[in-house]
């Protein structure tokens, strides 16, 4: 491998390092908005190159305080900073009198014991994600840190012993010997650890000695797959250092090093060079394979190098897309870490990264979530145009081809001007499509029950902390009140009723049916749009009937389609963490398909945002794609964000807060593109999107938004912050609002009666609603 790099140019090794990049990271480079907090600046080692390191001082603390620890944090936090990396001296104690009269004071034996209580103070007072460089680590210290930490990290500099020897840099460092640093390196890897490292240039060493230091990091990893990153770090003389006068290495030399580290090791290594200390040169950096930046602070200062200042993050992204990347924020772990938490992570730094973290593992890009009434938006594009890959798959699902699920993996990962192409595509084809109507439906939603005997790991409606406030007590609708809602619903000018419910313990077959019955009873012309796939199923088996049989019974009593709810994520590995005594895949897709040849017909929706991923998506989006292609029974496809703030597993730690704006946007493009031409309605969720979002959703490939609802109980108990009924006038504003013409609509696309349309803009104010307290059922 050495005499290859060796051989090569510098223009050709670059060429090669650069396309290893792109393979395997393509547009994006990263990098973690932090904090940076010198814990001590105290150290037993004497590094001839070392600014950081200082000597006691009468009068100065030694240690930051906790105080002083947080109060930086906080202020990280506030700037939009994820990331808090404690950087410190090794082992002070072993060589200060004063480091070990300071950590008595407070209560520690050791730095490593202090260090590790002060990145669980920040973990939990401020929700920043500690990242710890404190050196050479026994086993225990780095365990103890693990518990505490999202990351850790030590610079292995080089593989050079004699560097240590006299004359030599590490002369007197015992902490920077590479074998102690190797070891470090594979303790981490055994304890599964995210593990940051690099090496130094320019300090003594030869390139075939920087090769050397390469391999033993790969080889690292490839026992262990935890090296995260590998910094690639040039020197800097600094004043007042034995090596105030050396010689840096020189832009080339630089460049080399990067691309023999992509080289060395893989295209989907993360290699980063600190922005910082190569100012005016960041096209040539990523020119070389670099996929990171690194640590970019907007409160504090490179104490390792503070004559270099950060790059500030507008001027870096700017720089970043001159460089034709895309600058994105990650987290202080890697996605590659981040989309398996429990592998990696100890139980509290999980929950904290799930929070932070988008679906692709990476920190979330806006501070929205579904249901709460933060503004969205979505940043202008920087790049000049999509990248013409994306745009070759764009055209082909525009066209109608069915894409495989890599394909639409790349889609999701649109940004930049990447996504703003998905987008105006989607948007696009909806006007080719659907053209320039916005249609809605005047509807009720009655739910019926919210006692439920199944325990999906996302619901809210029977569960939550504040469920008195969201919803009142348990009830169970008597066939009075389900009527009386219906009529009203009939005279505010609804042409539907939607009622869904909890699976209650005593509910058969025959409760589904006496419900449709008693509604066409009294509102024969009423549509009635009810019964998930999953009360389907479990009304047919309390019956022993086979699905066709139960659902032309229902046909019979007055059903007119069915909501295509209960199918959250239509991937079994998903259903068996969140939903797993739910019905199945298959099974959801049986209840579809059968209703489907029965003329009954039903919407499709995605539940999106939790714990899942766009392999997940994909799989979703071509199961109903082929079962549409099939059967042609779909209405509608309809994306439900995951409301977060009272689902249980997100309250026990175990799901994302939803998906980021960008995510809950791309969702309908993506399938307004991957569905095409067979399912041709895209209905946005003005309950879970807010009204703003819904409008920029409906810029983005929607031509539908879905219900007024007048009541809405399920999205409420999980904590959404916006109302339960939107009205035909404000559906009407918001669609103008957008450039396009709002039309009233049936469940089937069909046009409404004139009087129902007259009365849905004159409907008086709901009365009250009636919760019916629960009773014994006792089976017909």
């Amino acid at each position: 491998m050495q005499d290859r790099l060796e051989d090569l140019t510098l223009d050709a090794l670059m060429q090669r390092a650069a396309a290893l990049r792109d393979a395997a990271h393509g547009r994006m480079l990263s990098y973690s908005r932090k904090v940076f907090i010198p814990l001590t600046k105290l150290c037993r080692d004497v590094c001839h190159y070392c600014t950081f390191a200082e000597t006691p001082r009468p009068g100065r603390n030694p240690y930051l305080s906790p105080e002083e620890v947080l109060a930086i944090a906080r202020a990280g936090a506030a700037a939009g900073c994820t990331e808090a990396l404690f950087t410190l001296g090794d082992k002070p104690e072993l060589r200060w009198r004063q480091a070990r009269e300071a950590l008595a004071a407070l209560g520690h034996a050791t730095t490593n014991s202090y260090l590790a209580a002060m990145c669980g103070l920040v973990l939990r007072e401020t929700g920043l994600l500690p990242h710890a460089n404190p050196g050479v680590m026994t086993r225990d210290e780095i365990a103890a840190l693990r518990e505490v930490t999202a990351s850790q990290g030590i610079m292995l500099e080089s593989a050079s012993a004699r560097l240590c020897e006299p004359g030599g840099v590490h002369h007197g460092s015992p902490d920077k010997h590479p074998e102690a640093r190797l070891e470090v390196l594979r303790l981490a890897g055994e304890l599964r650890v995210p593990f940051t490292t690099g090496i130094l240039i320019g300090i003594g060493e030869t390139r075939a000695e920087r090769i050397e230091a390469l391999r033993a990091i790969a080889d690292l990893h490839a026992r262990h797959r935890h090296i995260q990153e590998v910094i690639i770090q040039n020197f800097r003389a600094k004043p007042r250092t034995k090596l105030a006068e050396a010689p840096e290495p020189d832009l080339d030399d630089l460049l080399w090093t990067i691309a023999a580290a992509r080289v060395v090791l893989g295209g989907a290594m993360n290699i980063q060079a600190p922005p910082n200390l190569s100012p005016g040169v960041y096209q040539r950096l990523v020119a070389a394979g670099l996929n990171d930046w690194g640590g970019v602070s907007p409160v504090t200062p490179d104490h390792v190098n503070p004559e270099a200042p950060w790059p500030h993050l507008e001027d870096l992204a700017v720089r970043t897309a001159e460089a034709g990347k895309v600058l994105v924020p990650r987290l202080p772990a890697y996605p590659e870490h981040v989309r398996a938490p429990d592998t990696w992570f100890a139980p509290e730094v999980a929950t904290a990264l799930r929070r932070a973290a988008d679906a692709e593992g990476l920190a979330r890009g806006d501070a929205w979530s579904p249901g709460e009434r933060t503004p969205p938006a979505l940043p202008a594009p920087r790049l000049p145009a999509a990248e013409a890959g994306l745009a070759r798959l764009v055209e082909r699902a525009a066209g109608g081809a069915r894409l495989d699920a890599p394909d639409i993996i790349r889609l999701f990962a649109a940004r930049d001007a990447d996504q703003a192409h998905v987008t105006s595509a989607a948007d696009a084809l909806r006007a080719a499509v659907s053209g320039e109507t916005i249609r809605y439906v005047v509807n009720r939603n009655i739910n019926y029950t919210n006692i439920c005997g199944y325990r999906c790991r996302f619901c809210a409606f029977s569960k939550g902390k504040t469920h008195e406030a969201l919803r009142g007590p348990a009830y169970d609708l008597d066939h009075a009140e389900i009527v009386r809602r219906a009529e009203e619903a009939w005279a505010r000018g609804a042409t539907e009723v939607c009622l869904q419910g909890g699976i209650h313990p005593d509910y058969t077959g025959e409760t589904y049916v006496a419900i449709c019955e008693a509604i066409r009873a009294a509102l024969p012309e009423m549509h009635i749009h009810a019964f998930s796939p999953l009360e389907i199923t479990q009304g047919a088996a309390t019956l022993g009937l086979k699905l066709r049989d139960y659902l032309a019974r229902l046909q019979s009593a007055g059903l007119g389609t069915l909501p295509g709810t209960a199918a959250e994520i239509l991937d079994d590995e998903i259903r068996a963490i969140i939903c797993p005594d739910k019905i199945d895949t298959a099974q959801w897709l049986a209840v579809a398909r059968t209703a489907h040849s029965l003329g009954l017909r039903t919407t499709s929706t995605i539940m999106f945002g939790h714990v899942e991923g766009p392999l997940n998506w994909a799989r979703h989006l071509l199961a109903l794609r082929d079962l549409q292609a099939e059967t042609g029974g779909f209405t509608e496809f309809v994306p439900l964000p995951f409301v977060h703030m009272e689902a249980p597993m997100y309250l026990r730690g175990q799901a994302r807060r939803g998906p980021t704006f960008r995510e809950a946007v791309l969702m309908h493009s993506v399938a307004r593109l991957v569905l095409h031409p067979h399912i041709t309605n895209i209905q946005t969720s003005w309950v879970k999107m807010g009204p703003q979002g819904a409008a920029l959703a409906l810029r983005a490939g929607a031509n539908d938004l879905g219900g007024t609802l007048m009541n809405e109980s399920i999205s409420r108990a999980a904590g959404t912050q916006h109302g339960q009924e939107f009205p035909p006038e404000a559906m009407e504003a918001l669609i103008r609002g957008v450039g396009r013409t709002p039309q009233q609509r049936t469940t089937l696309y069909g046009v409404p009666p004139g009087e129902q349309q007259r009365r849905s803009y004159e409907a008086e104010d709901l009365a009250p609603v009636v919760q019916t307290a629960p009773r014994r059922r006792v089976p017909a």
